[in-house]
């Protein structure tokens, strides 16, 4: 017995060196992380002061002290910090985004859009700076806020936001609704499980409804756009297809055949990832869990329910398809000229 005592002794002490050697290892930018995590701004701050310290010219450190210091409220102090790293040759998007979160918080307007216009000037192609500052344009019901959105979009192709916000000022603001459906359909793609996701679908739902309602597909669209004018030439002959309503099944009834027409009329003429994805999930039998993915708890979510659990196995093979599957987009697929 007291060889065994002596075992689990030996064993526990061996335990606890283990796991205070791994926190010792873990650097100060880990450890700060942890406290910001656990909304412990303060003890963050303190961290990254410690080792800022020791490194006074690490970027990391100063963005991640920077940003603690907004969480914590402490605007003044964070922008004293934040105003010389804005000079740096190595700042970087996050710099100024951390900037401009900064300038917010102290209601600095005009310096805030100052640090936009030079952030893009420096990085025209960001994703992330073109989002916040169209959202910012948009707070003030500015519409060149949907310029921005394009710009990042047709930019950095992959950054979800700006197919977000764009979609939505397409359906409640500007009456195009092939763009809704068409920006809709690739954000629920790039973020999946969010609550925007299930906004988003629900606003896919009714941009279809909305379509159909008013009979005339080319509506407020943009009458000099090929891409466009293409995409209406497939499906305006498909409308039989929802003539009893827009439902989850109406429309993978819909999309099924826009997808086989798509290819047979437009093979090369305009690559879109988006269609290309429908196709493949059309050809592996996944068409069908897609579109009530998308649109089956929108539209009924008893109906889904019980779609779901009589077609449980194909329904798990799509998601599990699904995750593990990163979806993105290439440059040079932008076609939406008209907002530019």
């Amino acid at each position: 017995m007291n060889r065994i005592l002596l075992f689990l002794m030996v064993l526990t002490l061996s335990q606890l060196s283990v796991l205070a050697q791994t926190a010792d290892d873990k650097t100060p930018q880990e450890t700060a992380r942890g406290y910001t995590r656990q909304g412990d701004y303060t003890n963050a701050i303190v961290v990254l002061n410690t080792a800022l310290q020791k490194d006074p010219q690490n970027l990391e450190l100063s963005k991640d002290l920077c940003f603690n210091y907004y969480l914590n409220k402490d605007f003044s102090k964070g922008l004293n910090i934040v105003k010389p790293l804005l000079d740096r040759p190595d700042a970087d998007v996050q710099t100024y985004q951390i900037g401009a979160l900064l300038y917010k918080g102290v209601e600095e307007v005009k310096e805030c859009e100052k640090l936009y216009k030079a952030g893009l000037k420096k990085f025209p192609r960001s994703g992330p700076l073109h989002s916040e500052y169209g959202e910012m344009l948009w707070a003030r019901n500015d519409n060149s806020a949907i310029k921005e959105w394009e710009k990042g979009i047709e930019g950095e192709p992959s950054y979800p936001t700006n197919y977000y916000y764009a979609a939505k000022y397409y359906y409640f603001f500007n009456g195009d609704k092939v763009w809704t459906l068409l920006y809709g359909e690739i954000f629920v793609n790039l973020e999946s499980y969010t609550k925007r996701t299930a906004e988003i679908k629900e606003l896919l739902l009714e941009g279809y409804k909305k379509l159909f309602a008013e009979g005339d597909l080319q509506k407020n669209q943009d009458g000099k756009n090929p891409f466009l004018l293409s995409w209406i030439n497939i499906v305006a002959p498909l409308q039989f297809t929802v003539k009893d309503g827009i439902t989850a099944e109406s429309l993978t009834v819909l999309r099924t055949k826009f997808i086989i027409n798509w290819f047979n009329t437009y093979p090369t003429n305009y690559p879109y990832r988006l269609f290309e994805y429908q196709r493949q999930l059309l050809k592996e039998g996944m068409f069908d869990a897609y579109n009530e993915w998308i649109f089956g708890a929108a539209g009924n979510l008893p109906a889904f329910q019980a779609w779901s659990n009589s077609h449980a196995d194909e329904y798990k093979r799509f998601i599990d398809f699904q995750h593990g599957r990163v979806f993105k987009l290439p440059e040079g697929q932008y076609y939406q000229v008209a907002a530019k």
